[in-house]
Parts: C-alpha cells; sequence; structure tokens
C-alpha cells in the first residue's frame, strides 16, 4: 500500500518539474530546486517499484545521478553524436557542474530525512 503513495509523489514531482522547465527562467529554481527535486523524483519511482529499503534507494539513485553527471563530464551527447536530439540532452544532459553533485547529494539528504520523520512518527 506504502507503494502508492511514493507512485503518487512522484507523479506530483513529475508536474512540477515540467512547470520549473516550461515557466520558470531563473538562476536559482530552475538549476537548483530542479536538481534537487529530480533524484526526490527518483527516489519516489525507485521505491514505487521496488522492494529496496530507504538507504538502499537513496544510495542507488544517488550513485545514478553521480553517474549520469560523469556522464555529462566525458561529453556522452556529443560522443553518441545526439546534439541534435532535445530529449536526449535535456534527460542526460550536455554540461558538468559540480553544483549539481551538491544539489543531487542534498536532494537525497532530504528525502532520507523526511523518510526519518515520517518513520518516527509512524513509530510513536
Amino acid at each position: 500500500m506504502r507503494r502508492i503513495y511514493y507512485l503518487i509523489a512522484a507523479l506530483l514531482i513529475f508536474i512540477i518539474e515540467v512547470l520549473i522547465a516550461v515557466y520558470v527562467h531563473d538562476d536559482f529554481v530552475r538549476p537548483w530546486g530542479g536538481d534537487v527535486l529530480v533524484v526526490v523524483l527518483l527516489y519516489c519511482i525507485v521505491r514505487s517499484v521496488t522492494r529496496l529499503d530507504i538507504l538502499s534507494a537513496a544510495l542507488l539513485v544517488l550513485v545514478f545521478s553521480w553517474f549520469i553527471e560523469a556522464l555529462q563530464y566525458l561529453q556522452i551527447v556529443r560522443i553518441l553524436g545526439l546534439e541534435a536530439n532535445a530529449v536526449a540532452r535535456t534527460i542526460i544532459g550536455t554540461t558538468f557542474s559540480w553544483l549539481d553533485i551538491v544539489a543531487y547529494t542534498l536532494g537525497i539528504v532530504f528525502v532520507v530525512g523526511v523518510e526519518i520523520v515520517i518513520g518516527k512518527r509512524h513509530a510513536l
């Protein structure tokens, strides 16, 4: 039953991400908020389709996000000849940034913190 809550959260976060991508063109919410939220979105998806525990799911998503960022450093979109593919550029990204690594890490710290708080409430 709990997995449905993660799926609903993932759908809501996805809608927020789309709204940010379409309507927000600033130097804070779009780059920082979007990067923090994307790992929360991925975490919710993982928790909705697997039986991984909180820490395993969080670490999986964090390592995956770091891996994608490393692929950006290696310019994988250019290597694969996908520069003209807007979907590939959007999903994979084209520019490595240490700040993205920080944002992904903060997003996972946030999600684990929320899980701990919710877990303590249910334990009471």
